[in-house]
């Protein structure tokens, strides 16, 4: 499975955090989920952790559901 890539955030003085994934808005934080997020993402793969509090990763499965003869068209 390839390592996620195309994000990027941006962090603003008043605490909000804008995350972009190949310059397209994917989520913005507030707060708490936002200064956690900062924390995180200092620590570990900034890409991963991205991709992580997006949602826009993929689970492993995803060729084995399109190959399921239900999905077949």
């Amino acid at each position: 499975m390839p390592k996620p890539n195309g994000f990027a955030y941006t962090a603003t003085a008043s605490g909000t955090v804008h995350i972009t994934h190949h310059n397209r808005p994917a989520t913005t934080l507030n707060g708490s989920r936002a200064a956690r997020f900062l924390e995180e993402v200092t620590a570990g793969d900034p890409q991963l952790v991205m991709a992580r509090w997006t949602g826009s990763y993929k689970h492993g499965n995803e060729r084995t559901a399109r190959n399921h003869p239900r999905n077949r068209r």
